[in-house]
C-alpha cells in the first residue's frame, strides 16, 4: 500500500501523508503509534511532524528529527572519529556530528516549513495535523496503526485506491 516505485526505474519513492484530527492530542498519539510499528520494522518513515492549534489558536510544532539529519549525523560522527583518531576523539565525534548534521539538513529529506505553515493556517483551534514522509510500510500493519484513531486525510501522494483505504481506516474508531 504506502510504497511507491518510480515507473520504469524499480526504485522506491516516499510519501507524503497528512492527516487532521479534531483532538489536540490525537496527532501525537497517531505518531507514537506509527513509531511502535517503526520499531517493529513493519514502517519506515522519512520524517515525522505534530503540528498543534491550542484552543486560542496558537501553532506549536513537535518535529521528528529527519532522516537527512540521522543519516549526517551517524555519519559526521564516523568521519569525525577517522579524522580525529587518537588525538582528541571525544572532540572529532563531536565536531562530526555537528557537520554531518548540517549536511543532512541541507539534503532537505523532510516536510517543507511553507506547507507545515499552510496546513497550521488551515486548521481549527483545539486540533492536531500529522505529517509523515513514509519511504515503505506494511499495508496492514500501516492501516491498523489508524483504525483506533478519528481524522481525515487532508492530503496524500498515496495512488487513489490506497488513499481512500486510509480514508476509511480513519472514518471510525475500532
Amino acid at each position: 500500500m504506502i510504497e511507491m516505485t518510480r515507473k520504469g526505474k524499480g526504485e522506491k519513492m516516499s510519501n507524503l501523508i497528512v492527516l487532521t484530527f479534531d483532538d489536540m492530542d490525537e496527532a501525537g498519539k497517531v505518531r507514537e503509534s506509527v513509531k511502535q510499528q517503526e520499531k517493529g520494522g513493519r514502517i519506515s518513515l522519512d520524517d515525522s511532524a505534530v503540528v498543534v492549534k491550542d484552543e486560542h489558536g496558537k501553532v506549536h510544532v513537535k518535529n521528528q528529527m529527519d532522516r537527512g539529519v540521522k543519516i549526517g549525523a551517524v555519519g559526521g560522527g564516523l568521519l569525525g572519529l577517522l579524522i580525529a583518531g587518537i588525538f582528541f576523539p571525544v572532540a572529532g565525534i563531536v565536531v562530526g556530528i555537528l557537520g554531518g548534521m548540517g549536511v543532512g539538513a541541507l539534503a532537505d529529506m523532510g516536510i517543507q516549513k511553507s506547507f507545515v505553515k499552510e496546513v497550521s493556517d488551515a486548521i481549527k483551534p483545539s486540533t492536531s495535523a500529522l505529517f509523515l514522509i513514509v519511504r515503505d510500510a506494511d499495508p496492514n500493519a500501516a492501516l491498523a496503526v489508524l483504525r483506533p484513531y478519528k481524522g481525515e486525510v487532508y492530503q496524500t501522494s498515496l495512488d487513489p485506491e490506497d488513499e481512500q483505504s486510509v480514508r476509511e481506516a480513519l472514518k471510525k474508531r475500532t
